[in-house]
């Protein structure tokens, strides 16, 4: 009687420590669980050229917040819409974090004219580029030297100091030396949009025919494409300055690696 007493609390021991085994097990299994989806990585979501609205529905679906640091203003994109994010899209953050986002003005935004008068290209092109504005066109006349003659705006000459809208459009009317009025072709292959436009107004050329193909289905794809093919096609090409230089621009991954 007493060895079946015994052999029956052995076993009642033997499954009261197979059950708090399991239990620990089952218990640091869902602690686990909960730890690694605290800590889960989410992809951020592409948020540009959606409203400031439609931003902030994505971004609560996602688990994440938006927050509006800047505006900039960009005559081609729609009014109000998100220009770009930080972090960018598909970057790997935690749930809840905050993306900053730069959104297009509803309206232009008033710059001062600088004086690029006697500067060289590079750096008149920076600095009007630092003001937010644009190159429209480099046009050449005959001069003593290489260096900007002019700075018009609307087809007459604009005067340092005066307040014109955002991203606007400078023409440049710059010196051409008959004995140093020639220039190489750049390299803008595998350039984006902006770095290539620069690039090639650096080496006192304009740029000709811009096409994108059919890869690129909006402004923001614009702004992410890639020069695939240029015209002249030889890179180093000597030509006369001001001469014209197209280029085709894709965001179509098997281009952009070629």
């Amino acid at each position: 009687m007493s060895n079946k007493i015994l052999s029956n609390w052995i076993v009642k021991n033997l499954l009261i420590a197979v059950g708090l085994v399991l239990g620990l097990v089952i218990g640091v299994s869902i602690l686990l669980n909960l730890y690694t989806h605290h800590g889960e990585r989410l992809g951020v979501p592409d948020f540009t050229n959606l409203t400031v609205e439609e931003a902030q529905e994505l971004a609560d679906s996602a688990g994440l917040k938006v927050e509006i640091e800047d505006s900039v203003f960009v005559k081609k994109m729609k009014k109000g819409a998100v220009f770009s994010q930080t972090p960018k899209p598909g970057s790997a953050v935690k749930s809840g974090r905050r993306i900053m986002l730069i959104t297009n003005a509803k309206t232009a935004q008033k710059v001062m004219m600088p004086n690029v008068v006697d500067r060289p290209v590079r750096t008149a092109r920076s600095e009007l580029s630092a003001k937010g504005l644009n190159i429209g066109k480099l046009v050449f006349v005959d001069a003593s030297d290489n260096n900007v003659v002019r700075q018009l705006y609307r087809g007459r000459v604009i005067k340092p100091g005066t307040m014109i809208d955002s991203g606007s459009d400078i023409v440049l009317e710059v010196g051409l030396q008959q004995e140093d009025c020639y220039t190489t072709v750049p390299n803008v292959i595998g350039k984006k949009y902006l770095n290539a436009i620069n690039t090639i107004n650096d080496y006192s050329l304009n740029v000709g025919r811009v096409k994108f193909d059919s890869s690129v289905k909006d402004y923001t794809d614009s702004l992410n494409a890639v020069v695939y093919a240029q015209g002249p096609e030889n890179p180093r090409t000597s030509v006369m300055m001001g001469e014209k230089v197209n280029i085709t621009l894709t965001v179509d991954p098997a281009k952009m690696e070629k």
